[in-house]
């Protein structure tokens, strides 16, 4: 238990740090998986090796998606096309239900993506709405990231609840069905909290500086939806073609389709659309406007790196086999799953990989907690969704995503982000374990 111990003690300290002290969380997330390294047992090799594998393997898989993903915002920013966007999005809906248009987006733009591609891509249409309505961008912000994280952990075909569904041998359709009734009310709560807190803290909308120099004939409507829309149809299309019915068969188009759904093809190729934003009239060159985008992506990137070194260490030093041999002999039904996955996504933040190793844990006693059944294996399967995002805070990627495209310090950030996942969580077993008395 020692080192259960020392995790509470450093991730407390990390959390005083940032907040009283003002230490920069690269710092404090490479330091303290220094020292978590060091007292679980890994020696001097093993803690730099697996630090520089954990970053390296954090920036593999989204650090190329941040770089595009900002080149696209500097795009849509300097050329009025996030301007164009807002006033579109506004029209249709109205200014006072901002946050709930952000909401749904980002519920219905997570099934096919990950949460933190999904709020990427969207970030500059959220500052755009700030700037327009004033609206504090830390409530767009948590009420997007509160829409992309319900169905990322309820709704297959997210990778998560899809291996969860399979190594627990439920029905896919049936988890489908009720990852969709447990993720609605769940995103809605995240929004709630996001309106509520918004009012509770120090948190301006966007200023709007740049009306001197907006452009005077904004972007077509169409042309600027292009960079954000189209990656998120290639992905979702790719998604749909690995489905069990194989919807385009398993030849050339799959192969196709495979390839330009790929997130960094598909974002890729939305730069290039990007790239029809920039009128003729403009003095800058494409240089500038992509150096632009790739400045911003600089920090967001080496913090997020740090978060996945952090997250591999804790990994390293068995921590989830301890948590497991803690709770896996306990009987209390569909909260099993749930505490399990809830510790370890609190301990090493990724969701994913609480819901794998949760899943892996609970598979072989299901039976012996009541579970083995079809409306049991998917209610387990959800239950390891609602744990696995509760909660998410420092050592967590897509916590720094949110903090840092939301403009957010450390200290806003866990009170408005990490506060929302815990009452996200909260709300879906709740849920799950009435469905579970109903089903049951």
């Amino acid at each position: 238990m020692e080192i259960l111990i020392a995790l509470v003690i450093v991730v407390i300290l990390m959390v005083i740090a940032a907040t009283k002290f003002n230490f920069h969380p690269f710092l404090s997330l490479l330091l303290a998986a220094i020292v978590m390294g060091f007292v679980g047992g890994l020696n001097e090799e093993k803690v730099i090796q697996t630090l520089m594998n954990g970053f390296g393997k954090t920036l593999g898989s989204i650090g190329i998606i941040i770089a595009f993903g900002t080149i696209i915002g500097a795009y849509l920013e300097k050329s009025g096309g996030a301007k164009a966007l807002a006033n579109w999005v506004l029209k249709k809906i109205g200014n006072k239900r901002s946050p709930l248009a952000v909401n749904i987006t980002g519920f219905f733009v997570s099934i096919p993506v990950y949460c933190d591609s999904g709020f990427i891509i969207l970030s500059s249409l959220n500052k755009a709405i700030s700037k327009k309505t004033k609206i504090p961008l830390v409530v767009l912000g948590v009420s997007l990231a509160a829409g992309l994280y319900a169905t990322h952990v309820f709704v297959p075909p997210t990778p998560g609840p899809l291996a969860a569904a399979a190594a627990l041998d439920a029905d896919l359709g049936l988890v489908i069905l009720l990852g969709l009734v447990v993720a609605v009310p769940v995103s809605l709560v995240g929004m709630f909290w996001a309106k509520f807190v918004g009012k509770k803290l120090r948190s301006d909308s966007i200023k709007d500086t740049t009306e001197e120099n907006k452009p005077v004939n904004l972007p077509k409507t169409g042309w600027s939806f292009a960079p954000i829309i189209t990656p998120i149809v290639l992905i979702a299309l790719k998604s749909f073609s690995t489905y069990p019915a194989l919807p385009f068969g398993e030849g050339v188009i799959k192969e196709i389709i495979g390839f330009i759904g790929n997130p960094i093809i598909a974002l890729f190729i939305g730069v290039f659309l990007a790239f029809k934003l920039k009128g003729k009239g403009s003095k800058e060159t494409h240089m500038n406007w992509v150096t632009s985008g790739l400045r911003e992506a600089g920090i967001i990137i080496l913090i997020t790196g740090a978060g996945g070194a952090f997250g591999a260490i804790l990994r390293a030093t068995g921590v989830g086999d301890i948590i497991g041999a803690n709770f896996s002999n306990m009987q209390m039904g569909l909260l099993v799953p749930f505490i399990i996955a809830a510790v370890l996504k609190t301990a090493q933040g990724s969701s994913t990989v609480a819901i794998i190793t949760t899943a892996a844990i609970i598979a072989p006693i299901l039976g012996s907690f009541g579970l083995d059944s079809s409306f049991g294996r998917a209610l387990s399967v959800l239950a390891v969704g609602a744990g696995a995002m509760t909660v998410s805070h420092l050592n967590d990627s897509f916590f720094w995503v949110v903090a840092q495209f939301t403009e957010m310090d450390t200290a806003t950030a866990l009170k408005s982000q990490t506060v929302s996942t815990f009452f996200q969580g909260l709300t879906g077993i709740i849920i799950v374990i009435l469905m579970g008395i109903l089903f049951l």
